[in-house]
């Protein structure tokens, strides 16, 4: 017999598609997909059950499914997409505390995957270089999606120590990104202008879609228990970034960065938020050595394959260097009649002009 596998979060594309991978492996016999919304697109052979996991009726369904597997994807970052904070917060960190307590009541459960975040880690002037799976946040996080993270691996630990028989992974993925991608992160970089903070260039880190899938395939499979970063080698310059796609940015202060982040989510042009402020102000690098020696995952992306990747998606008609500084400086100096801000904060080719 093989596996019984119940996938969280199939309305949203990713736990979609990673419902309809696992149906495609010999080992997996079926694959149960859950959510409170229907999902978008084609789910092949995947049985489809229109439940709330934040509802304990979650228990009946792993009990009359008789799943053995759990992989929890439904921890989301946006409250544009959950309907706003509250509903983001009661959707991440009640609606796993319900699969949990459905998790421990069911006999036939023998692994849980659990999709986290390297937003857990949060961002700040004095993190390491490296964050590995042994370190927390230097600073703790008070609200947002990084709360949520926190309180949800929490509960995650808690399930563990409880139910010692089960297998648990926890996959910390860094920002997922690739042309299929929509999230707060691929929202930022296709806005025409991109504002960074001015004083800063952030470093980042990012997992490409497929091997984010492939991470969670693998450990389904694999059933290795611990806690892992899963991200692609090596970093990215936030400078670099935005360069390569060729979209001009514009240097802020601190406090107009966060201005402007409320001005576009008003707008729903992106769901910039503080915490997404502070990543992009000092940025995040994992540490992935325990994902490629224990886990034995290995990405097929680096960091910066899988942006180059993600910039095939865009809209056509990107601007060179040239017009890219060009832009700058007349965004610059619309802001500085006198014209000596632009002078300061014009970049071409990422370095200061």
């Amino acid at each position: 017999m093989g596996r019984v596998v119940l996938v969280t979060g199939v309305s949203m594309d990713l736990g979609r598609r990673m419902a309809r991978q696992l149906t495609a492996l010999p080992d997996v016999d079926h694959v149960v997909g859950v959510d409170v919304l229907p999902p978008r697109g084609d789910i092949g052979t995947v049985s489809f059950v229109r439940a709330d996991i934040r509802n304990p009726v979650i228990a009946k369904v792993i009990a009359r499914e008789n799943v053995d597997t759990v992989v929890h994807m439904s921890v989301i970052a946006s409250p544009g997409t959950a309907g706003g904070r509250t509903s983001m917060k009661e959707q991440n960190v009640i609606g796993t505390m319900q699969l949990l307590a459905a998790c421990q009541q069911a006999p036939s459960l023998r692994h849980l995957v659990v999709k986290s975040s390297t937003a857990f880690y949060g961002a700040t002037n004095r993190d390491p270089a490296m964050f590995t799976e042994d370190m927390g946040p230097k600073r703790q996080a008070r609200a947002g999606y990084a709360k949520d993270v926190a309180e949800v691996e929490s509960y995650v630990r808690g399930f563990s120590r409880r139910r010692p028989d089960v297998t648990v992974t926890t996959l910390r993925a860094a920002n997922v990104i690739g042309p299929l991608v929509n999230s707060p992160i691929v929202s930022y970089f296709r806005l025409p202008v991109i504002p960074t903070v001015l004083g800063f260039d952030a470093r980042l880190q990012f997992l490409h879609e497929h091997d984010l899938l492939g991470a969670i395939q693998h450990a389904t499979l694999n059933g290795v228990h611990g806690t892992f970063n899963v991200a692609g080698d090596g970093l990215i310059m936030l400078s670099q970034a935005i360069r390569r796609i060729g979209r001009p940015s514009l240097k802020l202060p601190t406090f107009a960065v966060a201005s402007f982040g409320s001005a576009i989510r008003q707008v729903r042009l992106a769901d910039f938020s503080p915490e997404q402020v502070q990543f992009l102000t000092y940025g995040r690098g994992v540490d992935t050595t325990r994902m490629r020696t224990v886990l034995d995952y290995h990405p097929r992306y680096t960091t910066q394959e899988a942006f180059a990747d993600f910039g095939t998606a865009l809209a056509p008609g990107l601007l060179s260097a040239e017009r890219v500084a060009a832009a700058e400086e007349a965004l610059t100096g619309a802001l500085s009649p006198s014209g000596r801000l632009a002078r300061h904060t014009t970049t071409i080719g990422g370095d200061r002009a």
